[in-house]
Formats: C-alpha cells, sequence, structure tokens
C-alpha cells in the first residue's frame, strides 16, 4: 500500500495534532500530554517518547524541512 499527499491515512484514535509536510504527507502527533510522539507518512521518520510539547515542536519542524511524498507500508 502507498500512501500518497493526496490520500491522508485514517486518523489514530490517539492523534493528537496533524501537521502536513511540504508535499501533503501526514505528520501525525500521537499519545497524550505525558508522552508523544510524531511519526511522518511521507518518509517513515518518527520520534521517542516525550512530553507533546517537545513531539509538537519536532514534528513541526520536520514537517517544516521534509519532502517525502510517501513511503511502502509493512
Amino acid at each position: 500500500m502507498k500512501l500518497s499527499p493526496h490520500t491522508n491515512p485514517p486518523e489514530p484514535t490517539n492523534l493528537l495534532i496533524r501537521f502536513h509536510n511540504q508535499t501533503g504527507a501526514a505528520v501525525d502527533v500521537t499519545g497524550n500530554r505525558a508522552s508523544s510522539r510524531w511519526h511522518c507518512h511521507g518518509c517513515a521518520d518518527h520520534s521517542g517518547e516525550h512530553g507533546l510539547a517537545f513531539a509538537r515542536d519536532e514534528a513541526n519542524e520536520h514537517a517544516t524541512a521534509c519532502r517525502a511524498s510517501y513511503y511502502r507500508l509493512g
């Protein structure tokens, strides 16, 4: 399955914030205020667990720079 900027992945139940990278691929921040992580659906980069503020800032920074459109899942 390929993801593209034209078809966003389904929203996870624990989705807190969804950014979009330069090509429109989703960068999701999931978890809760104390333990959050982000995952890019464009390039498959991701973070470890952090507080929400740190994960949000890191995901936003990644989305600003990432130009990947999709990656192959599983």
